[in-house]
């Protein structure tokens, strides 16, 4: 309870009979609304789950009674609670996925050193599952990537998630459970590769085909449907609670894999800590009856914690594979049998579900990333429109990385909501030239262009599309103000666009999103003023409290212990390790799952890696070039220890 800004107010001053009086009092505050009749005020009052007055301290006076808890916020920044609506948080959380980390600057020898000495174990549906490796290490091999992987593992069926989460890398034993062979057509949003040499299939499954082995491979079960819940309840919403993130939209809600059921028994549970949207995800290759048959026995609409009427699905794949949708042809497609990009659902059956499941009462959440794939959603939900005439549905298209400016103005006069996610470092304009290897340095620039849109007058949300991001919201903040040419023009804009704009998207604006008096007390605080602050300081922003529905479910006193327990980092370069290579040791405390990120001086990200319950962590730097390099290590509470280290060979 913010113990120590916390003091009481003598009520004999202050007490008013006729006025509602208040379970908790905030005065000497500075507040953000995010409500245009009153951007900012100094003093707010709750009552139960809700807020009953926002204002100046002369009104909050008639508010307080003998037992009002009056905080003095010592004239700390109070704002709603941050809505993060493009988050996995379920996969994010989960440790159903293993613990085995590949590097993605790896080639193909280091790849299968690192697997060896990962030593993954299978997993209760018998198979072996790691992930974070480069579609790149794997494209030229001389012989198919497969055979790489059955050189370990013959009996037992691999499947290894590319950094991207759009391909996976799969052995024989795998392709051969899934009944993949040559003659095998590609799924729709998919492709399988085939060996350049000879036309064998390679072992990499990419987007679709890709996402059908994780269905296997993940399949719901007791143990799978077990870590999901632990994760969620144990590690990513004491997270999102952390970062100040009262609600959230699922990414993609695997329906097939039991995420409704699971998320459900966290509430039944009385541990859901955000407000909810599921977003039951389309699987491209159902039949288009199937799909509306599954997803309409789904909706669940008007419950405060936990909704269903959002839908998940994919116009697109992703640029780094080749496979966003564009108008013109790449400029390198990675040798596949097309040049434009893919569909996962074509503008046809797209504008058929749009048209029919809108009319169920569902707003559809679209993944586009390239210029054609925004153009095809923005035409299926025009033609829904004028099948079905305007139903208020709030549909919003995600990530818009690539978009011809003449559509822009389509997302103000379809009522269709712009979703970026800015807050990873490759969406900075100095990154922006790496996409020129797919599409021309001309096609590359104004990258997720955040001002042509905000100077349109479209509606923007900013989210973290976590754990592809980091979750952090402060990061995107900093981001979104500072990337010019296509940044966002002020704090207040950006705020809103976490906010009450995310509130739109999720259908209870009416509730939560801003501070107002009758709307629920979601809300947070933090350490620093992030509207007068240095722009390159906003991301260091730590919260310190955050509520939801009137009771505090973080604060920073909680997690005093593991503050003082801050990682420690050795810089043996003699330890031999299992394959005899030059190593980093990174020796950690106790929390249960860390985060460690190996930069260069100039602050590129050069290897993240996940570690789960394990003291000692092993990164090889036979590969970097002798130098300086900073070393990071955020644990499960989201303390970081940083050091700069150097490499010498």
């Amino acid at each position: 309870m913010l113990k120590h800004i916390f003091y009481l107010i003598p009520s004999v001053l202050f007490l008013n009979l006729s006025a509602q009086t208040a379970d908790f009092a905030f005065t000497n505050a500075k507040i953000y609304t995010s409500h245009d009749a009153l951007p900012f005020a100094s003093a707010m009052a709750v009552e139960g789950e809700l807020i009953v007055y926002v204002g100046d301290e002369q009104g909050l006076n008639s508010y307080i009674a003998d037992d009002t808890q009056v905080f003095n916020m010592e004239g700390k920044l109070m704002m709603p609670g941050i809505h993060d609506v493009h988050q996995h948080a379920l996969e994010a959380s989960s440790t159903a996925g293993g613990n085995c980390t590949l590097d993605h600057s790896s080639m193909i020898n280091g790849l299968i050193s690192e697997l060896t000495a990962c030593n993954p174990m299978p997993n209760s549906n018998g198979w072996i599952v790691a992930a974070g490796h480069s579609i790149f290490s794997l494209l030229d091999l001389d012989f198919p990537a497969k055979y790489y992987l059955d050189d370990i593992y013959l009996n037992e069926p691999v499947c290894i998630l590319e950094e991207t989460s759009h391909s996976v890398w799969v052995n024989s034993k795998a392709l051969e459970i899934l009944g993949i062979d040559e003659n095998t057509p590609d799924p729709p949003g998919g492709h399988i590769f085939k060996h350049w040499s000879n036309g064998e299939v390679h072992g990499i499954l990419m987007d679709n085909a890709g996402d059908a082995v994780l269905q296997v491979a993940l399949a719901s079960n007791p143990d799978i449907d077990q870590n999901h819940y632990d994760g969620l309840v144990e590690y990513g919403l004491p997270l999102l609670a952390r970062q100040g993130i009262t609600s959230i939209c699922e990414g993609r809600t695997y329906f097939k894999q039991s995420y409704p059921e699971i998320w459900q028994e966290v509430y039944n549970n009385d541990q859901l800590t955000v407000r909810l949207g599921l977003a039951p995800w389309i699987y491209p290759d159902d039949s288009d009856d199937q799909i509306i048959q599954s997803i309409k026995s789904m909706y669940v609409d008007d419950h405060p914690m936990l909704n269903s009427r959002q839908i998940k699905c994919y116009s697109d794949g992703i640029i780094i594979n080749a496979t966003a949708a564009f108008h013109e042809p790449y400029d390198d497609h990675l040798d596949m049998p097309f040049n434009q990009g893919l569909n996962y659902l074509d503008k046809d059956r797209l504008t058929d579900l749009v048209t029919k499941l809108e009319k169920e009462g569902f707003d559809f959440h679209i993944h586009a990333i390239g210029d054609r794939g925004v153009t095809e959603a923005l035409d299926a939900i025009e033609s829904a429109r004028m099948t079905n005439g305007d139903l208020g549905r709030r549909h919003r298209i995600t990530h818009l990385e690539f978009v011809k400016e003449s559509d822009i103005p389509r997302f103000v006069a379809l009522n269709v909501v712009a979703d970026f996610q800015v807050a990873a470092d490759w969406t900075q304009p100095d990154a922006w030239s790496e996409n020129a290897f797919f599409v021309g340095p001309e096609r590359a620039m104004n990258f997720m262009p955040l001002k042509f849109f905000n100077d349109a007058n479209a509606l923007i949300t900013l989210s973290s599309d976590w754990d592809v991001s980091t979750v952090n919201p402060f990061v995107g903040m900093e981001n979104a103000l500072t990337r010019a040419p296509q940044n966002l023009p002020d704090m207040e804009t950006i705020v809103k666009a976490y906010t009450i704009n995310g509130a739109y998207v999720m259908q209870h604006e009416d509730i939560t999103g801003s501070l107002v008096a009758g709307k629920m007390a979601d809300f947070i605080c933090v350490d620093q003023d992030i509207f007068t602050i240095n722009p390159e300081d906003i991301s260091s922003t730590k919260v310190l409290s955050t509520w939801l529905a009137g009771k505090e479910i973080f604060s920073e006193h909680d997690f005093t212990n593991h503050t003082e327990e801050a990682a420690q980092v050795s810089t043996d370069w003699n330890v031999k390790a299992p394959l005899g290579q030059f190593q980093i040791i990174v020796s950690i405390p106790s929390a249960d799952l860390n985060t460690i990120e190996l930069y260069s001086l100039s602050g590129d990200l050069i290897i993240v890696k996940k570690v789960l319950n394990q003291s000692k962590a092993y990164i090889d730097a036979s590969k970097f070039p002798s130098g300086q390099y900073y070393l990071k290590v955020y644990d499960i509470y989201g303390n970081r220890h940083q050091d700069q280290i150097s490499i010498i060979h």
